[in-house]
């Protein structure tokens, strides 16, 4: 399946929007995703939000207020770095180390939610992340290179499920 810069990039941002409404607000079912992310102006059909949900690892718990989905890495959901497994090998086109810092490009409008995932898991060698359209700046802390994420990242990309 061939799919156009377009295509990756409006996934992208509905993946991110998804990411971003569940981890904010009780949301039940595929269908309520559906009407959040028509509210925000992002049309998909049942069977893309299902792919989108699976995707990104979320889980649907149930707790004192009945069901929800969670996104992985949240207190209450399991294997964060799945997620982020899941977003480094969709979206990281390459990584280039200098000095403390590590450049990960990817498709145009995938950055944010890449920057996401690693915030998200919180890796201690990272202090943060800048993202921009398609690139991301992340800064190691003290003592750690660029080489040392870049490796650390790849090794994240490659593990088996």
């Amino acid at each position: 399946m061939t799919r156009t810069k377009g295509n990756g990039a409006v996934k992208s941002k509905r993946q991110h929007a998804i990411l971003s409404l569940v981890s904010r607000e009780r949301l039940a079912s595929q269908e309520g995703i559906r009407a959040r992310l028509r509210q925000l102006g992002l049309e998909a059909t049942q069977s893309t939000i299902s792919r989108d949900v699976e995707e990104l690892g979320l889980a649907r718990v149930h707790d004192h207020d009945g069901v929800r989905y969670v996104v992985p890495g949240e207190s209450d959901a399991p294997g964060p770095m799945r997620l982020l497994r899941h977003l480094l090998q969709e979206f990281a086109l390459s990584l280039t180390s200098a000095n403390n810092l590590l450049v990960v490009r990817t498709p145009a409008g995938a950055a944010s939610a890449l920057a996401e995932g690693i915030d998200r898991v919180g890796l201690a060698d990272v202090v943060g992340t800048i993202a921009g359209d398609n690139t991301i700046l992340l800064v190691a802390r003290e003592g750690v290179t660029g080489r040392d994420l870049e490796t650390s990242l790849r090794k994240i990309m490659e593990a088996a499920e």
